[in-house]
């Protein structure tokens, strides 16, 4: 059974250390990698930064709640077992499908490992809260 508070609070956490990975601690480096400059960062702000954080939350929700289940099924229910689980769904799933970013899109490579760093720790994090609230 989901434990649907424990999806929201790890949508929550997930969505700060994206806020975290893409602001303070890598931001700079994914602008540059993203190839964005200043002016298209100031316009994406005012654009639609609200429509884009409730949608990227909606998605981070998703992901919880099918997270959520997988522990549930496999039965983890400690942090380490959680983030085993997140770990072995990161290298299965996310490093391999990301991949296409950098060999079909032309990506830079360094954007890619950002980008899928990101994914390790949210899933490693979120994999270990879930389990243990199951």
């Amino acid at each position: 059974m989901v434990n649907l508070l424990a999806v929201l609070v790890s949508g929550v956490i997930a969505m700060f250390i994206g806020f975290l990975w893409y602001g303070p601690l890598f931001g700079k480096m994914w602008i540059k990698l993203s190839n964005i400059n200043p002016k298209q960062m100031k316009e994406m702000k005012k654009k639609s930064m609200g429509k884009s954080y409730f949608l990227a939350f909606i998605g981070t929700l998703l992901m919880s709640y099918i997270l959520s289940l997988l522990a549930s099924y496999f039965s983890a229910t400690t942090f380490g077992q959680g983030a085993w689980l997140g770990f072995l769904i990161w290298a299965g799933f996310f490093v391999t499908s990301k991949l296409g970013m950098t060999i079909w899109e032309g990506k830079p490579l360094g954007l890619y490992v950002l980008n899928v760093f990101h994914d390790l720790f949210v899933l490693v994090i979120i994999g270990g809260v879930l389990s243990i609230w199951a």
